[in-house]
């Protein structure tokens, strides 16, 4: 797709217009409810909806096709991602009604460092096209250490801050408790940061890793930079209003990694083809109507299998519940019970 310097000033200064909307809406700390996020999730999905179909009217169906399937995968990749906010979350003890400020700012944060991901990427494969068989197999390898991480017996894991943050931190130190919505404040004339700031920043910093999986999945289904900067762009920006619509459901969907290993893995191959066929060797090469299709199929079957999974566990530990609760007490009452009538006859004449 031939995107001229107009049309990426346009589609940032518009993005931008989006971002100051939500950021001006969200301004006053306060605690989301389910359906203020509900409503901004579809007015987020709606937009991107509306993007594509755009793409398709004003531009061609190849890249409509490309956007969508770039946009579901990472948006579906974003969810797994929210599994990771909600620890950076309980670590830092952040409260209810600041949580907005702190996903609205990391997600901006985790926009600029993946336009600077995505222009690398863009400019790497335009001159080494053997690049792809290095992300094919990263993303392979990526889907097969998420299904051993699915399979592991591993607790609940615990967030810990990266070197780059903890640098930050040990240079300008960290106030002791939060002081409202401010990043900075003064202490005895030294500068230091809130544990806010340090929120904000550990979000922001930590999708850098996400992103090294989701870029190379969504080049593997466009090359366009255009088309991965802006199904990336519509993704994270409904992130925020998700992670309070979805926050009680993710413990639910525990097939969620064996789905997106699935994807990954699909991408990967899909790469090493592509590499293939860029080398002269014959071989068939996915479409992105198909590649719609099996993104589709399995985020549609791993959410049904998970919510499956997730009852008949509930339902196990109900029926569970009151065997374990009941023995106890009957055998305390009726041992409880005997020497009191014993001692009741022995009163008696």
């Amino acid at each position: 797709m031939d995107v001229s310097m107009t049309l990426w000033v346009l589609t940032i200064l518009g993005l931008g217009a989006l971002i100051a909307v939500d950021f001006f809406i969200g301004r006053k700390p306060h605690d989301v409810s389910i359906k203020e996020a509900g409503i901004w999730t579809v007015v987020w999905v709606v937009l991107a909806a509306l993007f594509g179909l755009g793409l398709l009217v004003f531009g061609e169906s190849q890249a409509s096709g490309e956007f969508f399937a770039g946009f579901i995968t990472e948006k579906s990749l974003s969810v797994d991602n929210l599994f990771v906010f909600v620890l950076i979350m309980a670590k830092f003890s952040v409260p209810s009604h600041l949580q907005q400020r702190v996903l609205l700012v990391g997600v901006l944060i985790a926009l600029v460092l993946r336009g600077i991901f995505i222009a690398a990427g863009a400019a790497i494969i335009a001159s080494f096209a053997w690049v792809f068989f290095i992300f094919g197999a990263f993303l392979i390898y990526t889907a097969w250490k998420l299904i051993q991480e699915a399979r592991s017996d591993d607790e609940e894991e615990e967030f810990e801050e990266n070197r780059l943050l903890k640098s930050i931190e040990k240079k300008y130190g960290v106030a002791d408790r939060y002081h409202g919505t401010k990043l900075f404040i003064r202490n005895n004339g030294k500068r230091m940061m809130t544990p806010l700031m340090v929120v904000m920043l550990a979000i922001g910093t930590t999708d850098v890793l996400f992103a090294l999986d989701s870029i190379p999945a969504i080049f593997g289904l466009t090359q366009d930079p255009y088309i991965v900067f802006t199904a990336n762009a519509f993704a994270l920006m409904g992130l925020r209003q998700l992670y309070f619509l979805i926050g009680g459901l993710l413990k639910k969907l525990v097939h969620l990694s064996y789905g997106l290993s699935a994807i990954l893995g699909f991408i990967g191959v899909k790469l090493v083809l592509h590499a293939l066929h860029e080398s002269g060797v014959h071989v068939p090469e996915i479409s992105i109507p198909f590649s719609l299709t099996v993104i589709c199929g399995v985020l549609i079957i791993t959410t049904i299998t998970s919510l499956i999974a997730s009852k008949r566990q509930a339902e196990r530990e109900a029926a569970a519940e009151p065997v374990a609760f009941g023995e106890e007490p009957s055998g305390e009452v009726s041992s409880g019970e005997e020497p009191e009538k014993e001692s009741v006859e022995a009163r008696q004449p």
